[in-house]
């Protein structure tokens, strides 16, 4: 499919969608746990279909609506009756393979295209630590992995590349039937540890931590079920309000809470500091374009936002430094390189650099870019598009609906020149 995208004006306000890292880490841990816990306002979107299809092959009863209903297995996860397929899910991949160590047998996990390339070896070197066999079918190091459990507990190490290798870890580890002990080599997107930690202690699991370098989890521990409520996505606002900062445009994005863990939030001051007029309110953000500047921003935390931060790049005065992130060549795509070369057909001044981008600002025009089935650079492009002189038409648009099915429709809603063609 692809997007048309025109020059607009955006105004009005928008309510933001559930969060994709959350609605998540509710799945795993609802389906981990005794009696029936109940998901509202979760994220319907490819990706976490996925990661309830997963949680269902590993024995959660799920029922999905307006609020997801889901009957876990007390910490008895059994091996699944077939392989255990994540589409284009990273976080249900890593999530799953600590979930299925729980489990007395084998379980196979495999993905589309995407997911046999991204790596999970630190995982699985993490996991055999803690008495789990996990090995690439390939030999290297990607999907499809084979995971043999119980997890038993013991001491391990992680490096966390992604954060998804830890949170993996930390949400399994309870139910495991010994202590674990997690020492952590290396740590990136650290909030999204204290998005899992938050979970941990919501649900009053016992742990022992240092700095976010070391753990001690003891083991043969129950979480029990719960009722919540899934906060706006601060990694899908990203794209809003990106959006109001580069075009003429007047926007109150709503259901965002800044005391949320989301690292993603720091997007909101990184625009501000960039000349962005920012108000936040209770459970929403008001945004307006002001003169940006460009500036050095260290994304390590933060790497989701590197598309659109790299286009809001393109559209400020001197030159935009997006650093420290290089594991965002480790996503759907190498982000790095991908959105270089897209952004450059678009006229953009942009320089790859092994840790991130450097961008001198100026004017964008419309071109025929790609977005490369991955969903956060077709929606950075889109974004370009309503800043850029002439029409922008991206391919692979289908890709937003990993995450974000209502993107175009919000967008249009708001005056976006928008339209898709197949």
């Amino acid at each position: 499919m692809k997007l048309i995208v025109k020059p607009s004006q955006l105004k009005g306000e928008v309510l933001i969608p559930a969060s994709k890292s959350h609605t998540i880490r509710a799945l795993v841990v609802a389906t981990l746990a005794d009696g029936v816990s109940e998901i509202t306002n979760p994220l319907d979107s490819l990706d976490t279909r996925a990661a309830v299809d997963a949680c269902r092959a590993l024995g959660g009863r799920i029922t999905t609506g307006d609020a997801w209903q889901v009957e876990g297995v007390g910490g008895k996860v059994a091996p699944p009756a077939d392989v255990i397929d994540v589409k284009n899910s990273g976080t249900t991949l890593y999530f799953m393979m600590s979930a299925a160590a729980l489990a007395d047998g084998t379980t196979v996990l495999t993905g589309d295209a995407s997911i046999r390339s991204r790596p999970a070896g630190p995982l699985m070197e993490a996991l055999a630590g803690l008495g789990v066999h996990a090995y690439s079918t390939r030999g290297n190091g990607c999907a499809p992995i084979v995971v043999r459990g119980p997890m038993k507990g013991g001491k391990t190490k992680v490096e966390a590349v992604s954060s998804q290798f830890l949170s993996s870890l930390l949400l399994a580890c309870p139910a495991a039937a010994g202590a674990s002990e997690i020492e952590v080599t290396q740590l990136n997107e650290a909030p999204y540890v204290h998005m899992t930690l938050d979970w941990l202690d919501l649900r009053a699991i016992r742990y022992e931590e240092r700095d976010l370098r070391w753990f001690r989890i003891p083991g043969s521990q129950r979480y029990h079920a719960f009722q919540r409520q899934v906060p706006g996505d601060f990694s899908s606002a990203t794209f809003f309000l990106v959006a109001a900062g580069i075009t003429d445009s007047d926007l109150r994005l709503l259901g965002l809470d800044m005391d949320d863990a989301q690292g993603d939030k720091e997007v909101v001051r990184m625009l501000e500091a960039m000349g962005a007029a920012v108000v936040v309110g209770t459970n929403e953000i008001r945004i307006r374009r002001g003169k940006l500047e460009g500036g050095e921003f260290d994304l390590n935390a933060t790497p989701d936002a590197l598309p659109a931060l790299a286009v809001a790049g393109c559209f400020a005065e001197g030159e935009t430094r997006l650093v420290n992130v290089a594991q965002a060549r480790l996503k759907e795509t190498d982000r790095i390189t991908v959105m270089a070369n897209e952004l450059r057909k678009m006229g953009a001044h942009v320089e790859e650099r092994p840790d991130g981008l450097t961008i001198r600002g100026g004017e964008l025009h419309g071109a025929r870019v790609s977005g490369h089935d991955d969903h956060r650079v077709v929606m950075a492009l889109a974004v370009a598009g309503l800043a850029a002189k002439g029409t922008t038409v991206i391919d692979t648009a289908e890709a937003a609906a990993v995450t974000f099915p209502d993107f175009v429709q919000l967008m249009t809603g708001l005056g976006a020149s928008m339209t898709t063609e197949e």
